[in-house]
C-alpha cells in the first residue's frame, strides 16, 4: 500500500489480543517469547470418544470483567473475545466514541470469522431437537452470523463506514485486515477496526476436523502435538481466541499525535482453484499471494526480515509453504526467520492470522521473534530457519503474515516497522 505514492499511507495504531496463552496483547507476547504452549486436554466437554481430545483454550477468560452480564449472555463466545480485543485495541489507540474521525462514516469495521458463532448453533440445534422450535432463543440469529462482531463493535464505538464480514476460513482475518486497509488507502475510510475472531472448540467441530483426520492426535502430549515443520507432525491443534488493529490513515495519525506501532505497508490475496482442502504441490497460490504483498508494499525479498508463517502443522501444510517461501524469497528465503505462533497458541481458524498480524507488529515494534516450539527430528523438506532455539533478537523492518484456508484462500500481508 506503500508502493503507489499517490496512494495514502495506512499506520497501525492500536493492538488487541485475547489469546490461549493471554488475556491481553502484553501476556500473549511475553508467553510467547517464552515458549508457552496454550494446549491441553479439552475441558469445554467431555470429549472422551473423540479422535482428538486436546485443544488451546482460554483459561480464566470471564467477559463479565469486560461486558455487562446481560450482554455476555446475548453473545456468542467468539463475540465476546471480539468486543474484548476490539476494545484492548481502542485503548491502545489512545480512542473513544468521542474522538474518532468526523463524520461517523469516515470509521468503519472489518472483523473476519471462519464459522462464526457456531457453539450457539450447536446449542440451539439440540434445543430444537429435544424441545421444539418454540424452544429456539430468539438471539439464536444474531448471536450465530459471522458479521455480528463487526456490527456490535460498530454499534459499541459508534462506526458508521464500511462495516462487513470476510469469511474465507482461516484467511478470514488476514482478508479483513488487508482489506480495510484497503479502504484506507483508497479514501473509502479515515480509520478501520480490523482483525478476526473464533470459538470453535465444540463437539461438532472436533468431531468433523476429525473426521477429516486434519488435528493431531497426541493426545497424551497436548503441549507437544503442534509442532510445525517437525517430521513428526501429524496435524494442527485447535485453538481460540481474537486479534484487532487500528488502522489509520497515516497523516490523520500523526497529525493527532498517535503513537504509530508499525505501518501496514501491503496486502495480497489470491486463490488456488485447486482442492477443497489441500494446497497444491507448487504452493502456486501462495506465492502469488505472498508476491502480490510484497510488490503492493514496494519492498524486495531482501528487505524482508521475517515471515509469521501460515505453518499449521499439517503434513501437507508445511512443506508446501516451505517451497513456496523460497520459490519467492530465493536465497533470501534463508537468511529471514520462518516463524510459526500455532506452535504455542494452537490453529484459531479464521483469527488465526489477525493474532499473527498483531504478532508481526510487534516483532517490529520490539525487535524480537518468537519462536517455533516443539522441534526434535528434521524434516529434509523444511529447512529453513525456524526459530526453533528460542526467540530470537533482530531488527525486524519488515515482515511477512501468511495464512492460507480451505477452499483455497490466500492472504498475506507486509507490516513494516515505523520511525518517526
Amino acid at each position: 500500500m506503500a508502493s503507489d505514492p499517490g496512494r495514502r499511507r495506512v499506520a497501525i495504531t492500536g493492538v488487541g489480543m485475547v489469546t490461549p496463552v493471554g488475556l491481553d496483547v502484553e501476556s500473549s507476547w511475553d508467553a510467547l517469547l517464552s515458549g508457552v504452549s496454550g494446549a491441553r486436554t479439552i475441558t469445554r466437554f467431555d470429549a472422551e470418544g473423540y479422535a482428538t481430545r486436546i485443544a488451546c483454550e482460554i483459561d480464566d477468560f470471564d467477559p463479565g470483567a469486560h461486558i455487562s452480564r446481560k450482554e455476555a449472555r446475548r453473545y456468542d463466545r467468539f463475540l465476546q473475545l471480539a468486543v474484548v480485543a476490539g476494545d484492548e485495541a481502542m485503548r491502545s489507540a489512545g480512542l473513544g466514541r468521542s474522538s474518532l474521525p468526523a463524520p461517523p462514516t469516515a470509521s468503519g469495521a472489518l472483523i473476519g470469522s471462519g464459522v462464526g458463532g457456531i457453539a450457539t448453533l450447536e446449542a440451539n440445534c439440540s434445543i430444537l431437537a429435544r424441545r421444539g422450535p418454540s424452544r429456539v432463543s430468539p438471539f439464536f440469529i444474531p448471536m450465530f452470523i459471522p458479521d455480528i462482531a463487526a456490527g456490535v463493535l460498530s454499534i459499541r464505538y459508534g462506526l458508521k463506514g464500511p462495516n462487513y464480514a470476510t469469511v474465507s476460513a482461516c484467511a478470514s482475518g488476514t482478508h479483513a485486515i488487508g482489506q480495510a486497509a484497503r479502504h484506507i488507502s483508497h479514501g473509502d475510510a479515515e480509520l478501520m477496526l480490523a482483525g478476526g475472531a473464533e470459538a470453535a472448540v465444540t463437539p461438532i467441530t472436533i468431531a468433523g476436523f476429525g473426521a477429516m483426520r486434519a488435528m493431531s492426535r497426541r493426545n497424551d502430549d497436548p503441549k507437544g502435538a503442534s509442532r510445525p515443520f517437525d517430521a513428526g507432525r501429524d496435524g494442527f491443534v485447535i485453538g481460540e481466541g481474537a486479534g484487532i488493529m487500528v488502522l489509520e490513515e497515516m497523516d490523520r495519525a500523526r497529525a493527532r499525535g498517535a503513537e504509530i506501532l508499525a505501518e501496514l505497508a501491503g496486502y495480497g490475496a489470491t486463490g488456488d482453484a485447486y482442492h477443497f482442502t489441500a494446497p497444491p504441490p507448487d504452493a502456486e497460490g501462495a506465492q502469488d499471494a505472498m508476491r502480490a504483498a510484497l510488490a503492493d508494499a514496494g519492498i524486495s525479498a531482501d528487505q524482508l526480515d521475517y515471515v509469521n508463517a501460515h505453518g499449521t502443522s499439517t503434513p501437507a501444510n508445511d512443506p508446501a509453504e516451505t517451497r513456496a517461501i523460497k520459490a519467492v524469497l530465493g536465497e533470501r528465503a534463508y537468511g529471514v526467520v520462518v516463524g510459526s505462533t500455532k506452535s504455542m497458541t494452537g490453529h484459531l481458524l479464521g483469527a488465526a492470522g489477525a493474532i499473527e498480524a498483531v504478532m508481526c507488529v510487534m516483532a517490529c515494534r520490539t525487535g524480537r521473534i518468537p519462536p517455533t516450539i516443539n522441534f526434535s527430528e528434521p524434516d529434509p523438506e523444511c529447512d529453513l530457519d525456524y526459530a526453533h532455539g528460542g526467540a530470537v533478537e533482530r531488527t525486524v523492518e519488515a515482515a511477512l503474515n501468511n495464512s492460507f484456508g480451505f477452499g483455497g484462500h490466500n492472504a498475506c500481508l507486509v507490516t513494516r516497522r515505523y520511525e518517526d
